[in-house]
């Protein structure tokens, strides 16, 4: 990705975000997001694109073993999640007293 400007998200790290294509869609679950990856535009959803890895024993994990754990997903893959209406929604962004908001189209309802 081109360094010269930050690309802006309409989602962020502790949102309600449903999968909208993928193998783990499911336009009725809604999912907390655990991580935004602006860089890659990549986001990191609970229970999500699940991977295992393989890991060698070490002095923190003596064990070793396999780890399962949440892989990112394109950030084009998930909607934020519209409490109101039950379904996923886009966002409009506007400004208010300065401040930039985000507000859900199908409801109006503003996200804090």
């Amino acid at each position: 990705m081109n360094t010269r400007f930050k690309p802006k998200y309409s989602i962020k790290k502790g949102d309600t975000v449903v999968v909208i294509t993928g193998d783990d869609k499911d336009l009725k679950k809604p999912r907390k997001v655990l991580e935004v990856i602006l860089e890659k535009g990549r986001v990191i959803v609970e229970g999500v694109n699940i991977i295992t890895k393989h890991t060698k024993p070490s002095a923190q994990n003596t064990k070793g073993g396999i780890l399962k754990k949440e892989a990112s997903v394109n950030i084009s893959n998930v909607m934020l999640w519209d409490a109101k209406k039950g379904e996923g929604s886009k966002v409009k962004r506007s400004r208010e007293n300065g401040k930039l908001i985000r507000i859900l189209k199908k409801s109006g309802e503003v996200i804090k």
